[in-house]
């Protein structure tokens, strides 16, 4: 295990789920409140056949034994797939599921304690600030998420937006991975993927499109075309 000091420690398992999380490109972050009417497995499923890798299981609203159990149902379908799991601010469940990573907010589980817990997994956090990115990275997280980057009405705001040049300030002081959130639409990729975003995580451009599955492989093409451009 190689340890980084502006990183986690580094074992063969943590460092080949990286390498699969930065060739994502799309993030799907879940929410069966948002997703018209349907099932997070049937959003899940549509999302996978659509090209997408990398999923995180957010549901706030179900109780934490709803959450495991589905949990452990969604984690068979991105194992079929090939695709990588992170659950949403629980390490207890990431670890009883085999997950593949688990996402922390800056009032859950703290960072630090998580990756002496779960060395393997990747260990993502929620920052708004740059000080809130470099505690993170400093702390041992895999990745950063930055946002939210633009208006969004899938989670309570009261501070500022940070758009595409507040998410280049916080990158440009951390070393880790990055990810960005909030309000993205496919008309915003072409500016975010020339401002240096390469992971861009999203909730209602699938969850609530009337066809999530076209939804998923639209946006996956619409990153693909403006990175390889």
């Amino acid at each position: 295990m190689n340890e980084n000091k502006n990183g986690p420690a580094e074992g063969f398992l943590h460092a080949d789920r990286m390498r699969r999380f930065q060739t994502a490109g799309l993030y799907l972050v879940t929410s069966q409140p948002l997703s018209a009417g349907r099932s997070t497995e049937n959003i899940v499923t549509a999302a996978l056949a659509g090209g997408v890798r990398l999923i995180q299981l957010r549901e706030k609203e179900m109780s934490l034994r709803e959450t495991v159990a589905l949990a452990g149902r969604v984690r068979a379908l991105t194992e079929r797939a090939g695709a990588l799991l992170i659950i949403n601010d629980r390490v207890d469940v990431a670890l009883a599921v085999g997950a593949d990573g688990v996402h922390l907010g800056q009032e859950d589980f703290p960072v630090a304690q998580a990756r002496v817990l779960a060395p393997d997994l990747i260990i993502g956090a929620s920052t708004h600030s740059i000080e809130e990115a470099v505690r993170a990275q400093s702390e041992g997280a895999s990745y950063v998420n930055i946002g939210p980057l633009f208006p969004t009405g899938t989670k309570q705001w009261t501070g500022e937006y940070l758009g595409i040049e507040g998410m280049r300030r916080i990158a440009a002081q951390v070393r880790i991975p990055f990810t960005v959130m909030g309000g993205i639409k496919i008309a915003q990729i072409p500016d975010l993927v020339a401002a240096g975003a390469r992971t861009l995580a999203l909730v209602t451009a699938v969850t609530a499109a009337v066809d999530p599955e076209t939804a998923a492989r639209d946006l996956l093409a619409a990153i693909a075309r403006v990175s390889a451009g």
